[in-house]
């Protein structure tokens, strides 16, 4: 009778067994499909409206302008965001005279910061775009989860590289991604 009870058990457990290794394959492939969604979407710049430094509303896409681009997401409260926006406008000038480029500093604090955030960029003197996204409407939309994060964008608007995080020196990569579109 324990043989029959054993017998009956390990065929329930290859039955058990048998569905979760289904259910799992399932949601592996549920995950891989919403992930190639994910990053089919986050290949191009999205027209998405956010703020200028007047508080009129633009579309992002009106940033491009034949050129390549940087975007590098950025808050207040963000010291390593605030030290490579820093370091970019600190050479600014050297690299445009070898690439004609733009550079779009984005704003993420919330509608709460954002007069903080636009005096911040005033008083810092940066020589480039600065846009406020309060809503996070451009951020969810470009998949940014942490600043900071930088990307760069060629003249129509797909997405060539990403970079996250800040080291000093590792915002010449960006500037390496912009020269290769330049060539």
């Amino acid at each position: 009778m324990a043989r029959n009870l054993m017998s009956c058990l390990s065929g329930s457990n290859n039955v058990i067994i048998n569905y979760w290794k289904m259910k799992i394959s399932r949601l592996i492939t549920a995950m891989a499909a919403i992930l190639v969604s994910v990053s089919a979407a986050a290949q191009t710049l999205p027209d998405v409206t956010v703020e200028d430094a007047q508080g009129k509303e633009i579309s992002v896409r009106s940033l491009l302008t034949g050129k390549p681009l940087i975007i590098s997401y950025w808050s207040i409260a963000c010291k390593p965001c605030i030290q490579e926006l820093n370091a970019i406008n600190d050479v600014i000038e050297e690299w445009r005279e070898e690439a004609d480029f733009e550079v779009v500093a984005v704003s993420v604090d919330d509608v709460r910061m954002q007069a903080n955030a636009k005096a911040k960029a005033s008083s810092l003197g940066w020589e480039f775009t600065c846009i406020y996204d309060p809503n996070q409407a451009l951020k969810r939309a470009m998949n940014v989860n942490l600043t900071p994060q930088s990307f760069v964008v060629d003249a129509d608007g797909n997405i060539v590289f990403s970079h996250a995080g800040y080291t000093p020196g590792s915002e010449e990569l960006l500037f390496e991604k912009v020269l290769e579109l330049s060539e």
